[in-house]
Parts: C-alpha cells; structure tokens; sequence
C-alpha cells in the first residue's frame, strides 16, 4: 500500500468546473469539457462536474425546441463519451435530451467510454426571470424507467445513485440548479439513500446577493446531509440579454468550504478539492438520527437505484488537495478564532458560575502553579465571581510549592494572584512530603536521588489532598484545572491527586487551546494591564509539573510528546474516529513544512516547528497506547465539567465511553499496515 495516496485514506477527489460557453454550439462546448476533462485527469479527479446545459448554453430559450441544436447536442454528448474511454473523471455534463413527448433538461454521466445515466433535473422553474417549463420538461416524477441516447438504452431518472466499485463510500447523486432551492431537495432523499457526494449542474444567471445564497444552500444541504456539495455555474459566454453570469463554483464537505474559484472569471477555471469519505461515514454511523430519518422517508429512499461502476483510481501520490489545520482544535482564520475563545471562555465561566449557584455559593478553593491550566481556571473562576457580584476575594487560592518549583513560577502564581484581587495563601508541601516518603520507606528519604513515580505522587497528591481539607475547612469546594489533553494521555495523578476536584472547568480545553484563549483574555482586556503583563509571562513559560529537583527543567513535551502532535491525534480520534495511519498521513501534510498553510494569529514564530514522518509516528504510537490501553480509568472517574469544544469532550457521562481495561491492539496494527520508513525515504 503506498502510504501517500489519498486513495488509500478514504479521500475522492473531486472538481467543480465552469468556463467560456459557445451558445448554441455543442461541437465547441464538448472540446472545452473534454480539454478540462483532460486536465482533472492529470491531477486525479474522481468526479469533474460541469455546469447546466453546458453543452449547448443555458441561456438559449427557444432555440432548444430546434431539432438541428438538439442533433448537434447528441452528436458533442457522442464526442464527450468517446473522449472520455482513456480518462480517469466521471464526467457530469449537462446536456438537453429528448424523451418521449418532451425534452428534459438532464444532467449525463460519463465514464471511460460509456454513459452511466442520465438524471433529469426535478423542478424547472418558472417565475422572475425563469422561464425553462415553457421549453423543458419536470422529471420530478421520473423514476425507474431509461433513455436512449447515444444507440443504448441507459437508466434514466431522479432515483439514480452512482457507487464507485473500487473506491469504499464513493457514491454520486445529482441534482440541477434549482432542485437545490426548493423545501425537499432531491439531493436530502438521495444522502438518506446513501450519497455521499452530491453534485449540482447550475446556470444561475447573477444577481446582487444571489452568490451568497448559493453558498448558503450549498454549505446547508452538505451540513445536513453529511456529504460533500459540489457545485458549477455558468459563466462567460452565455447570453447577456437580460441577465449576467460569475461562475461561481465550490464544494463543501459537511458545512466546511473545501475549495472555490473566483467569481466572473475570464477563462475556464475549477475547483478543486479532495472529500474525506471515512469522515463522512463516520458523521452518519454516530449520529444515529441520520439513519432514524432515512427510515421515516424510507417508502421513497428504499426506491433508489445503483449504478455502479469501477473508477480504477491512481495509488501514486497526488498531494493532498484540501486544508488540514495544524491545531483543529484552534482555527487559524482570526475572526473564527475570536468567535471560539469568547465562546469557550464563556461556556466555562457560565459552568461555573451555574454550579456554585446550584449548591449554595461556596467558596472557591484552586492550586495556582504559575503554568497555563491552573492560571486559565484562576481567570474563568474571577469571572465567575465578577458575573454573580460576588467578591473575587470569595476564591481562595494556594500556591502550593514542592521539591522542584521554581521561583520564576511561584513568583507568577503570587504576582497573578494578587493582580485579581483574590484571597492568596503559600503552603509549603515540602516537609509533610519528606514525612510520608520516610514513613513508607523510599530511598529519597535516606538522601537518595531517586525520582521515580511514586516521589512525583507524592508531591501532586498532598497538593490535592491539602486543597480538599482546605475546601472542608473553609467552606469551599475544590476547583479542578487539568484539562483535556491530559486526560487524554492519562497525564495526571490518580484519585487524591490532580485528576481529583469537586468541578473542573478545563476538563473540556486542549492543552493547544489554552494558551489562545490566555491570549484572547489578554488581547480582548478582560482584565486590566496588570494581570494582562502577568499572563503574558505565563504564556511564555515551558510546560512542566515541576516535581523533578535538578538544575534542568523537567519538561512535559519531552516525556510524553508534543501536546500539538497529540491534540491534533485526540481531535482526530474523538470527533471522526480515524485509523492511526490516516492522521499520521494528515498530520504529515499539517505539521512537515512550517512555511506552508497559516498559523494560529499570535502563534509565537519561535515556536513554529515541523515534524517529520518518524517523529508523527513514534508519537502517534505513545498516544494510542497511552488513551487506548492505560489512562481510561482515570476518565471514568472524572468530575463534573462542561463540555466546550465541537471536537469533544472525554466524560464518561457524555462523548466518550469506553473500558476501562481495553486495549490499543487494534490501532497498532494498523499503524504497522504501512512501511514508514519507506513512506518517510519517498519524501
């Protein structure tokens, strides 16, 4: 198997065309489709769609009723098909054809030398400056039956699905220009079906707003239908009459714009965009409610008929033709980026303030290390107090410093903590620590430098354990701050330590999050100047848990791997359920260069490191083995928190459910179906 193929990953590639039409010409209209066929083939396109009647113009009214245009049109539909016997792309031509008594307006399929179907559009329309129902025939009611054309009877309908052989989820509808604005589209019965792919013909002449509509439409039906939209309208060329033309094409996967091209383009031009196939399945198997409909409309679902047919796909590397974020858990766009943080961050202050209004108004009891996640809680839990009036001195917070704290840490956690204005005390945790290790016999007590697990327990367990006692005391309840990146990994102390608080409201925030939404609090003055100085320290500290004594920071990152490699794993397993050898094949195209793609806004530029092919592999393997096989246990038993990102939370109670004493057997295997050191010596 060749690791970089996208057709071994469960992608399709796909393209939404449009160009210069010769009205009333369909010679010269089948030479345009075939020259852009020809080059969809070159790049790997699976499906190249075209616009609406492009092969004699959309815009040509009467003239369609003419039998020398609709010759020509079954000649060029000839041409076209017998161009296409060498060519990888389903091609999607729009073409008028005679059926019966009328002439339908039809979308026609065609695949290496021979018609696949033909699918007429369902609802003509007929109102402001549309006028087909004079000329074209509705094939709403069009199920089940054929058409000649081309000297062969092919299927002919509405009730059409095209299903790829070779290609696993590959399965086409098509639906024509205005089929998209109605309440029902057909596209909506066909995904209920089983189409994945859903593509649109279009001649849309344009008008002020109509674009946006278009994408509107466009990005809706691939949201609820959880396919891909892949959508082509006409352009230059046709009639300027009455009306004008953009070109406009796109394609959506799931709500999400994959690709584009620029409107009122001078020369022919695509879109192109490789559709995750895996991604969409697996949106339809977890979201039961999917299928649930599909049962509700199954007297008409049930009717669809396949065609299948054997795409023969390339396995060579072609690239990848879509954008992967480095960090899917933090948008690199700006204004989504904004948009995220004041929701995330308000969603936890909202938990919050719900939770101690629920059980009385506590007090606020929370460990202040100086690191990001106890300084990220410290702020959601000021706001907390802020939004419900009460004093922030109601939130009573400790620095509790061991064996290994620095000074530079412990002077942030008490420059923050008087900066809000919030009750601070220090508890030095060394001396009760030094007891219990001599009580139980450990060789630190004797003067040995033996800094194994139960040395770092120690420390991150009399933390907790003071800080309940102190919420007993004082009449607090005590404020979780790990997060969800170390839940996933297991990276916390079990039971009366760090996984242990009566609330957490970090459980639903990546490590990778956190420090944007610091940034955003800064950046967007929820506090004053002061605090905002002394989260900017905060933000430029390494990630460490400072139980290791020794001139040499303990780093996290070092022992267990980069957070940014293992959220963008986390994301990948918890919101699609991906194999191993695909994120490492995604994450490769995120992380390998640091100069392609774009960059979280503020992202330091000294931080903007590449990962190679080996580094994604060895990590991947940590994180299967550490989420799949070890740390579930620790979930099980976590507090109460909310949930923030889209991505997904990890409570037993909600996302993720799973055994505590499973295995990561499954997903090992699978990174070992690939030769990774070959894949990495082919780039």
């Amino acid at each position: 198997m060749n690791f970089w193929s996208i057709y071994q990953h469960g992608f399709a590639r796909v393209a939404a065309c449009t160009g210069h039409t010769v009205i009333a010409d369909p010679r010269a209209n089948a030479e345009a489709v075939l020259r852009q066929a020809r080059r969809c083939a070159d790049e790997g396109v699976a499906v190249a769609v075209f616009p609406e009647l492009g092969l004699c113009g959309y815009s040509i009214e009467d003239l369609l009723l003419q039998d020398a245009l609709l010759d020509q049109v079954e000649e060029g539909l000839a041409a076209v098909v017998a161009g296409s016997a060498e060519l990888l792309p389903v091609l999607v031509v729009g073409a008028p054809l005679r059926h019966r008594n009328r002439i339908y307006n039809c979308a026609v399929l065609v695949h290496r030398g021979r018609i696949l179907g033909v699918v007429p559009k369902s609802y003509p329309p007929t109102y402001r400056e549309f006028y087909e129902r004079r000329q074209l025939a509705d094939g709403h009611d069009e199920r089940g039956g054929t058409i000649r054309v081309g000297g062969a009877s092919v299927p002919f309908g509405v009730d059409l699905l095209f299903a790829a052989e070779d290609v696993p989820g590959l399965v086409l509808h098509t639906e024509i220009c205005e089929d998209m604005w109605v309440p029902v589209p057909p596209s909506a019965e066909a995904a209920l079906a089983g189409a994945t792919v859903l593509l649109n013909l279009s001649g849309s002449p344009i008008t002020v707003g109509r674009a946006e509509d278009r994408k509107l439409l466009c990005r809706s039906a691939s949201s609820r239908c959880l396919a891909a939209y892949v959508y082509a309208a006409a352009g230059l060329g046709e009639s300027t009459t009455d009306l004008s033309w953009d070109g406009q094409t796109m394609i959506f996967e799931n709500g999400v714009l994959l690709a584009e091209t620029d409107r009122f383009p001078l020369d022919e031009q695509y879109a192109v965009a490789d559709v995750d196939l895996d991604l969409l399945r697996q949106e339809r198997q977890r979201m039961g409610t999917f299928d649930d409909n599909r049962r509700t409309h199954g007297a008409r679902t049930g009717d669809f008929r396949t065609v299948e047919f054997r795409l023969k796909p390339p396995v060579t590397d072609l690239g990848l033709r879509r954008r992967v974020e480095r960090f899917p858990f933090v948008p690199s766009d700006p204004e989504r980026l904004a948009l995220d943080c004041y929701e995330a961050y308000n969603i936890q202050v909202a938990g919050l303030q719900q939770r101690l209004a629920a059980i009385g108004g506590p007090k606020v009891v929370i460990g202040v290390s100086g690191g990001l996640d106890s300084t990220h809680a410290l702020i959601v839990a000021a706001r907390a107090m802020d939004r419900a009036g009460r004093p922030r001195s109601d939130i009573l917070a400790f620095t509790l410093p061991g064996f290994a704290t620095s000074d530079h840490t412990k002077d942030n956690a008490h420059t923050l903590m008087r900066a809000l204005g919030v009750t601070a005390a220090e508890l030095d945790i060394t001396p009760t620590a030094r007891l219990m290790l001599q009580e139980i016999g450990h060789p630190f007590a004797s003067g040995e430098p033996q800094y194994d697990v139960t040395f770092e327990n120690v420390q991150a367990g009399l933390r907790t354990d003071y800080l309940f006692r102190l919420a007993n005391q004082r009449g607090g309840i005590v404020l979780g701050t790990g997060d969800l990146s170390e839940l996933a990994l297991g990276w916390s102390t079990y039971g009366v330590g760090d996984q242990m608080s009566h609330y957490n409201v970090n459980s639903g925030v990546p490590k990778t999050f956190i420090q944007h939404l610091i940034r955003w609090v800064i950046g967007s003055g929820q506090f004053d100047e002061e605090t905002g100085a002394v989260l900017a320290a905060i933000l430029d500290t390494e990630i460490s848990p400072e139980l290791v004594p020794g001139e040499e920071m303990q780093s996290t990152e070092s022992r267990i791997g980069p957070y940014a490699l293992h959220d963008f794993t986390l994301f990948q397993v918890l919101r699609y359920g991906l194999r191993p050898s695909k994120i490492a094949f995604l994450a490769w195209h995120a992380w390998h260069d640091p100069e392609s793609g774009a960059w979280p806004p503020g992202f330091p530029e000294a931080k903007r490191v590449a990962y190679d092919l080996a580094e994604i592999r060895r990590w991947l393997e940590v994180f299967c083995r550490r989420f799949f096989a070890f740390s579930q246990f620790k979930r099980s038993a976590m507090p109460n928190g909310p949930k923030v990102s889209a991505g997904g939370s990890l409570s037993p109670r909600g996302d993720w459910r799973a055994p505590s004493d499973g295995n990561a057997e499954a997903w090992l295997r699978d990174l070992d179906r690939f030769d990774f050191d070959g894949a990495g010596a082919g780039r």
